[in-house]
């Protein structure tokens, strides 16, 4: 299912410290906007309605559409500042999108078929290696998630990236460095178990020697 967001913000002329904690105590954040042939532009957002969009998984790794003024252009979102503790945004980066340009964006995986495999089948344990992954590709092309086939995996297998089959236009930017950085992705092992101790074993290692 595809999803559409769009985040309202205006123009911000006061800069600093001190400007961007009074900005937080009206419900606002700032923000800023850069890329294409453009100036960065500083922003004000409001806080609750990106809190609430940032529910939403899709909002990391979709195409976003930024009113300014009436005015609106496309936009990823590419950084976020948390509060450390407190339930809060203090800043947000976007960056414009060109349909001539490719992105660099971390899309989530979603994984199907987990618990039908062969290998979870046979009592085999499941280890997600990775949860998303850098792809690069057209912003036409960008994915809001890649699912990751696990229906044929066996006991003891791992699935690693080149096995993933990707939409098209996307490529994942760790496989462009090297054969060398073919990650693991899921893979499906045999439980550990613990020996426990026989019987007995406990009581006679306890027991003192004849004659002590």
């Amino acid at each position: 299912m595809s999803h559409s967001f769009l985040i309202e913000a205006e123009v911000r002329e006061d800069m600093g410290k001190g400007a961007s904690r009074r900005l937080r105590r009206t419900g606002r954040i700032p923000g800023v906007l850069y890329g294409g042939d453009k100036a960065p532009l500083s922003l004000s957002l409001d806080h609750d309605t990106v809190l609430h969009q940032l529910e939403h998984e899709a909002f990391y790794s979709t195409i976003l559409e930024l009113s300014v003024g009436g005015k609106k252009e496309k936009v990823v979102l590419k950084d976020l500042q948390r509060h450390s503790y407190k339930p809060l945004i203090m800043h947000v980066d976007l960056q414009r999108v060109s349909s001539k340009d490719k992105l660099r964006m971390h899309v989530p995986l979603h994984f199907i078929g987990e618990e039908t495999c062969p290998g979870v089948k046979q009592g085999g344990v499941v280890s997600h290696l990775l949860t998303d992954v850098e792809v690069t590709c057209l912003p036409k092309d960008l994915p809001e998630a890649i699912e990751v086939d696990m229906s044929g995996m066996g006991l003891n297998e791992t699935l690693k990236m080149s096995d993933m089959v990707l939409p098209k236009g996307v490529e994942l930017v760790e496989l462009s460095h090297g054969e060398g950085h073919d990650q693991g992705v899921v893979s499906v092992h045999t439980p550990h178990v613990k020996a426990e101790p026989a019987e007995g074993a406990a009581g006679e290692a306890e027991a003192p020697a004849e004659g002590e």
